[in-house]
């Protein structure tokens, strides 16, 4: 099965039949390390996104074979696959609904300690201030306005489909865990026979 950058995203019945029937597909999950640590595909390693960028060069020139990206939506799939195709890499497919999808349909996963996606803590974080700033209002007039900038901030987030929230959150100690980056790029490599 051939597919190229720019191939639509695979739902999760076409992914299980990839790995099954290509034993050189690389799952990369591009999640945080905290995110993959709760649930995971068997075999995926762990590349968060923004060490992506850091090891564009190395992942385009040793990628070998199908590279299957994942995250917890396939948003954060979706903008790794977009790097790696700018970057000249083809062969890169992403899952559709990403873990959530994985998992709703009962496709195996790996768990571990479980923890809060990265979706939830920007809910938590967003909400939270605006309920704070709405409160604090009431005695320091205008505070409401930091309310306002975090709902400006969310719909900047929706149109753009970006969230810098998301980015902050994701580098927190508590998001952070054990990603190792080496370990990560070692299982990316060609597969030994295309290299013959």
């Amino acid at each position: 099965m051939t597919m190229n950058a720019a191939s639509s995203p695979v739902d999760v019945t076409t992914a299980r039949a990839l790995i099954a029937s290509d034993p050189d597909v690389v799952v990369v999950d591009v999640r945080t390390p905290a995110e993959f640590e709760t649930a995971h595909i068997d075999g995926a390693v762990n590349l968060p996104l923004e060490q992506v960028d850091a090891h564009l060069r190395r992942i385009v020139a040793d990628a070998g074979g199908t590279m299957l990206l994942i995250c917890q939506s396939g948003n954060r799939a979706d903008q790794a696959q977009k790097r790696l195709c700018d970057a000249g890499l083809p062969g890169t497919v992403v899952l559709s609904g990403g873990m959530n999808s994985w998992i709703a349909a009962g496709a195996p996963v790996v768990r571990g300690r479980q923890k809060w996606s990265l979706e939830r803590q920007v809910r938590l974080a967003a909400g939270g201030i605006v309920l704070a700033s709405i409160v604090a209002d009431l005695w320091l007039p205008g505070v409401r306005f930091v309310g306002a900038f975090v709902g400006a901030g969310l719909v900047f987030a929706a149109v753009s489909d970006t969230c810098a929230m998301g980015t902050l959150l994701s580098k927190l100690p508590y998001n952070r865990g054990r990603a190792d980056a080496a370990e990560a790029l070692a299982c990316i490599v060609k597969p030994a026979r295309s290299r013959a």
